[in-house]
């Protein structure tokens, strides 16, 4: 009954973008999280399936936005944040003084940012190139009948109808890894925008979370917007083909979404932080990225800090497998292996958990 409750709460959420402060274990609660809504789905459901395995585990999280789950890390009100933009090093000195502790930045999957959009009669995915996109999202390109969009997608009948961008509006991992791409193909974003969780969009309408931008593009036709793949699935919206460094239109896919984290995972930082946008490879998706949680390296809670401890390491192992069906790509073995070197350094009072 508990799973098939979830179910509907998720349904729910994903239809009409609801409520995002779920409570996922409603007589507890012993563990509180919050911050990005791009892993909300694959969350939910380990949350869910890791309850299965320790009854201890409640755990709480607010699907806030990145931005929400630094603030909170920092202030220490929750037990861990969640972001997919790595915290900068201003944001990590002040929630480390904070704290009296490092933060470890734990990457838990990689997703894919798509522009999903609402065009009446068009059937079948376009193709859009960074160019194209950032022209759109910086108001040069007004409409979708543009000589610009229509020499990608010769054999589609563009109407002659203004094009409704919409944008989020909160502190956004997903903004600041929509931006970080932008930023890698057009020269004048960068300039002007730049990569942010939070950007002043010179056009369009806003909304708040994932949901709100997904509920904003099925409501209005002729719309465009940024979200992660699984609410364009959850939602039957189309969504674009996008150019990457090779020259390719490419879906957006588990199978892309790999090519893009395997073409770079000797990047990757010992901070286990790093930018897959626009990356190199033939096949690769150019708008994928890594998310984190973010946890205290010094606990505050000894029993909190075991049922953490042992739900990241669950999560990166045996919470794999929950990863594709939602859309998710699972972590390169390379970076788990990483990752749970990483866990391993959590503690309470300088002792192991």
């Amino acid at each position: 009954m508990r799973y098939i409750s979830i179910l509907l709460i998720s349904l729910i959420f994903f239809s009409c973008g609801g409520k995002r402060n779920v409570a996922l274990n409603r007589s507890g609660g012993q563990l509180n999280g919050a911050g990005a809504t791009f892993p909300f789905p694959i969350y939910s459901k380990w949350f869910d399936e890791y309850y299965k395995v320790d009854k201890n585990a409640k755990i709480n999280y607010q699907s806030i936005g990145s931005g929400g789950g630094i603030r909170q890390i920092t202030e220490g009100t929750v037990d861990f944040g969640a972001s997919d933009s790595p915290m900068n090093e201003t944001e990590k000195k002040k929630a480390e003084d904070r704290n009296n502790s490092r933060v470890l930045q734990i990457p838990t999957v990689l997703g894919a940012v798509v522009l999903t959009y609402n065009l009446p009669g068009i059937n079948k995915n376009i193709n859009l190139s960074g160019e194209t996109i950032a022209d759109i999202y910086m108001g040069k390109i007004k409409r979708w009948n543009d000589e610009r969009i229509k020499s990608d997608n010769p054999d589609i009948n563009f109407p002659d109808k203004e094009i409704v961008v919409c944008y989020r509006t909160d502190g956004s991992g997903t903004t600041y890894i929509y931006t970080d791409y932008l930023s890698k193909v057009s020269p004048e974003w960068k300039q002007n925008h730049g990569t942010a969780k939070d950007v002043r969009f010179p056009v369009g309408q806003g909304g708040k979370g994932n949901e709100g931008v997904t509920g904003i593009v099925k409501q209005l036709e002729y719309s465009i917007g940024y979200i992660e793949l699984i609410y364009a699935l959850q939602n039957k919206l189309s969504y674009a083909n996008v150019k990457n460094k090779e020259g390719e239109f490419i879906s957006p896919s588990l199978e892309s979404v790999t090519k893009a984290a395997d073409n770079t995972v000797d990047e990757m930082t010992e901070s286990l932080t790093l930018s897959v946008t626009n990356a190199k490879g033939k096949g690769a998706y150019p708008i994928a990225s890594y998310t984190y949680l973010l946890v205290l390296e010094n606990q505050r809670d000894l029993i909190r800090g075991r049922i953490l401890k042992s739900f990241l390491k669950w999560a990166l192992t045996d919470g794999k497998k929950f990863a594709n069906d939602l859309g998710y790509s699972s972590l390169p073995q390379s970076v788990v292996e990483k990752a749970l070197a990483r866990i391993e350094l959590i503690n309470f009072n300088g002792k192991p958990l």
